[in-house]
């Protein structure tokens, strides 16, 4: 299963982390997997280049446990509201998006959100 955790600051989504193997199907070949990894790399690459900030990342191939960071998605580290509102509601998306994947993949994903301060 792998377990997703998403970090909001005062209700702005500034981001994520997934930890294990969802297990939906064989190594190479799990679409679930692919699924997750392809939009996970779509939300570090369209913060770094559409919305040119900075993004701390960390994906551990062995484990493929994945830590994303955007501190732009926050006020007191950006001060162009538009950039903020639009780096949060992209991290927001992803996690609304995997919401809707729990609802038939529930023996493979968890997502949650927790309230942290950075």
């Amino acid at each position: 299963m792998t377990t997703i955790t998403f970090y909001k600051s005062c209700g702005f989504y500034y981001g994520f982390e997934e930890q294990g193997h969802t297990g939906y199907g064989e190594s190479g070949d799990d679409v679930l997997c692919a699924a997750l990894s392809s939009m996970t790399m779509l939300i570090i690459n369209a913060v770094e280049v559409s919305y040119a900030s900075d993004v701390d990342y960390h994906i551990d191939e062995k484990t493929t446990d994945i830590r994303v960071i955007v501190k732009s998605a926050l006020p007191k580290y950006e001060s162009d509201e538009k950039k903020q509102y639009a780096v949060s509601g992209l991290i927001q998306a992803y996690f609304l998006q995997l919401m809707d994947l729990v609802e038939d993949y529930y023996d493979y994903l968890d997502v949650k959100e927790v309230e942290k301060d950075i």
